[in-house]
């Protein structure tokens, strides 16, 4: 007996206005990207499972690749076992290492391509996601100007996006592992990854988490906490992380490394880029700036756009490739947006001109029509039948498509119809245009 199709939750699927916006919001952030220097790249969609698990906390499940018929259960051997990919930074810096002989360096690279994550779904987080990343890798070394750049780009990018307001938080890493070994911190990292908790579970209960998991005091809990609290817009951040009374070169270094993206935010892109040092980025690789964003008024939804400064990730044994990337969640943001209907597309199809119909007969000259328009990049459908004009302008309004074609009887003048207004005017199709708003389906917001 035939039965309808389960819902597969976790691996969002759009309708096709849906899709149009996902495809113009990739577009714009392709075009961005390439305008500042950035080259397309794609990886495979899996790695080495023991490539994937060596690469700092992973507390995200991954998904293993297996053929049905594979040989016995035994446990899966790392080396042997490919997984899916859950970010784009790990694959990446692979890719680095292979074609190192092929590629010009400093490498400017975008990737804008799915992932998974094996994740139990819930609004903002999903088991297959598409992602947007830009990364500068270099050999030996990386200069600190890059740290500058990157979040310079992503402010470009999104705005010329309808999107709400982004705000990115940054930090380095060099400063709070600096200011913990000021107070006297063994383990860093294990207290960065306690302080990236902070917007999950609060201070009251990372402050238990470092002083009975890590065994801080309560005074170097409490200093930790107090360099976590601090946010400014501005670069007061600097004194009012001296007056805490901590010192050390690598704090300095941090301070200064932090200073400088932060004063480019403010003359460059105003508004968009907070000193906000509880951000941590609970991964191992990090090494430097590191950065997460956020959406005005879905703040609860998480970072929208995170990543950071990688000085060790890709190294062959005798070169080392350090880099610096940042990904946007597109899946993290678009369904949020589309969900609540607070993105939509002008219409669902690309079409914008029907070629109507007066006869069967009439067919190879419509397609006459069509082919002079498309020439011109107009989308352009010929009715599917050539049922009453009526009809067949219904069938334009089911579709959304703007406008209608009538062509020209007994030596008469095409004629072209705007369906929403009721304008209908004489055309050739070696010449008419629709406004330029109408060429193409638009993002809006309702």
């Amino acid at each position: 007996m035939p039965t309808s199709p389960r819902p597969l939750s976790g691996f969002p699927e759009w309708l096709p206005a849906q899709r149009i916006v996902e495809q113009q919001v990739v577009d714009t952030l392709r075009r961005t990207f390439e305008l500042h220097g950035f080259s397309s790249v794609e990886t495979r969609s899996v790695e080495p499972l023991e490539t994937m698990q060596r690469k700092g906390e992973i507390d995200k499940e991954v998904y293993v690749v297996r053929r049905l018929h594979a040989e016995g259960n035994e446990d899966l051997d790392p080396a042997k076992t490919l997984a899916l990919h859950f970010d784009m930074t790990v694959p990446f810096s692979r890719y680095v290492l292979e074609n190192a002989g092929k590629l010009e360096f400093p490498f400017r690279r975008y990737q804008i391509q799915k992932a998974w994550r094996g994740e139990r779904p819930q609004e903002g987080r999903y088991r297959e996601f598409l992602q947007a990343d830009i990364d500068v890798i270099d050999r030996d070394t990386l200069p600190a100007h890059v740290d500058i750049e990157l979040p310079l780009v992503i402010a470009d990018a999104v705005s010329t996006l309808p999107l709400p307001p982004l705000k990115m938080s940054v930090n380095n890493r060099k400063l709070a592992e600096g200011f913990y070994r000021g107070v006297g911190v063994q383990d860093t990292l294990g207290v960065l990854q306690r302080i990236d908790k902070l917007d999950k579970i609060g201070p009251a209960l990372v402050r238990k988490l470092l002083v009975e998991e890590m065994s801080l005091s309560d005074k170097q809990a409490d200093l930790c906490l107090s360099l976590a609290e601090i946010r400014t817009t501005d670069l007061s951040f600097v004194d009012r992380v001296r007056a805490l009374g901590v010192s050390g070169e690598l704090l300095e270094t941090g301070l200064q490394e932090l200073a400088a993206v932060v004063a480019a935010g403010i003359e460059y892109a105003p508004g968009f880029l907070i000193a906000d040092l509880k951000i941590a980025r609970g991964l191992d690789y990090y090494t430097g700036t590191v950065y997460e964003t956020v959406m005005e008024g879905h703040e609860e939804l998480g970072s929208v756009c995170s990543g950071g400064r990688y000085d060790s990730l890709a190294t062959d044994g005798k070169t080392t490739y350090p880099g610096n990337g940042l990904s946007i969640g597109v899946s993290r943001i678009l369904a949020r947006l589309l969900g609540r209907e607070l993105l939509t597309a002008t219409r669902s199809v690309p079409t914008c001109v029907l070629v109507a119909l007066p006869s069967e007969d009439d067919r190879p000259a419509g397609r006459r029509i069509a082919a002079a328009l498309r020439g011109r990049g107009i989308a352009v459908e010929i009715s599917p039948t050539a049922a009453k004009f009526g009809k067949q302008i219904r069938y334009a309004e089911r579709r959304g498509i703007p406008y209608v074609w009538f062509p020209g009887r007994d030596g008469g003048a095409d004629q072209v119809k705007d369906i929403r207004s009721g304008d209908q005017v004489d055309a050739t199709a070696a010449d008419w245009a629709p406004p330029a708003e109408d060429l193409r389906p638009r993002i809006v917001r309702p």
